[in-house]
């Protein structure tokens, strides 16, 4: 990534995995921290497993409550892997997505909550 895209973009600082918590706490350069919770990281994965391969194929992952994270792998400079406990671990997690998914948690997660309602699905 040049140094003028980096710059326009929150860049992240550190991470932290917090197992017991079942977060995934990130701190970025413009001074914004997340605790982004496991959970919504399992059922946002960007993986073509939860995303589809296209638009409108976004699939509905129940039963994530108490889905734990084992693991954080770096990619390269620009995302990191994760590890869930139920072996799912294809999806890439850029800076971009942790950054949207952070500022976006609640929205996610109240409308991941309808989906599921909407579909008779329960988060246990």
């Amino acid at each position: 990534m040049s140094a003028q895209t980096k710059q326009n973009r929150p860049w992240p600082t550190e991470i932290r995995l917090k197992k017991s918590e079942r977060v995934l706490e990130v701190d970025f350069d413009d001074g914004t921290s997340f605790a982004v919770p496991a959970e919504l990281l399992r059922v946002e994965s960007p993986s073509a497993e939860v995303q589809g391969h296209g638009s409108g194929q976004k699939k509905t992952v129940p039963g994530k409550r108490m889905i734990a994270i084992n693991q954080v792998e770096p990619v390269g400079s620009y995302a990191v892997r994760l590890i869930f406990s139920d072996g799912h671990d294809s999806g890439l997690f850029t800076w971009d997505y942790l950054y949207e998914l952070g500022r976006d948690a609640d929205t996610k997660m109240n409308a991941y909550i309808s989906v599921l309602e909407e579909k008779g699905l329960s988060r246990d």
